[in-house]
C-alpha cells in the first residue's frame, strides 16, 4: 500500500503563489514518474507538470513559465511550485506517481483557490 501526503494547497489572490507538496510512503518500489493533475469543476483531470527519475520534466502549455517542479529522490517527495497564478488554476490537485513497474498511485487531491 503506498501512500501520497499531500500539502500546500489554499486560497490565494490573482497574482500570488502557493507550493504544493507530495511526499510518498509505505509499500513503494523504485519511483520513476512523479507528478501533478489537476481537476476543475464540469472538466476532465488534466496532467499540470511531471518529473521523471532523472529530471526531465513535462508541463501543460497553460502553467509553462508559471509553475515548477521539483523532486527529492531520497524522501519520495515531489513539489510544485505556482506563481503568478489565475483564476483558471483554480482546481482540485492530485498528487500522481508511477513506479518502474508502471503501477500508478494517487493522492487525495488539495483544493488550490485563485479569487480576489
Amino acid at each position: 500500500q503506498v501512500q501520497l501526503m499531500e500539502s500546500g494547497g489554499g486560497l490565494v489572490q490573482p497574482g500570488g503563489s502557493l507550493r504544493l507538496s507530495c511526499a510518498a510512503s509505505g509499500s513503494i518500489s523504485r519511483i520513476n514518474t512523479m507528478g501533478w493533475y489537476r481537476q476543475a469543476p464540469g472538466k476532465e483531470r488534466e496532467l499540470v507538470a511531471a518529473i521523471t527519475s532523472d529530471s526531465p520534466t513535462n508541463y501543460a502549455g497553460s502553467v509553462k513559465g508559471r509553475f515548477t517542479i521539483s523532486r527529492e529522490n531520497a524522501k519520495n517527495t515531489v513539489y510544485m511550485q505556482m506563481n503568478n497564478l489565475k483564476p483558471e488554476d483554480t482546481a482540485v490537485y492530485y498528487c500522481w506517481i508511477r513506479s518502474i513497474l508502471n503501477l500508478s498511485s494517487w493522492g487525495q487531491g488539495t483544493q488550490v483557490t485563485v479569487s480576489s
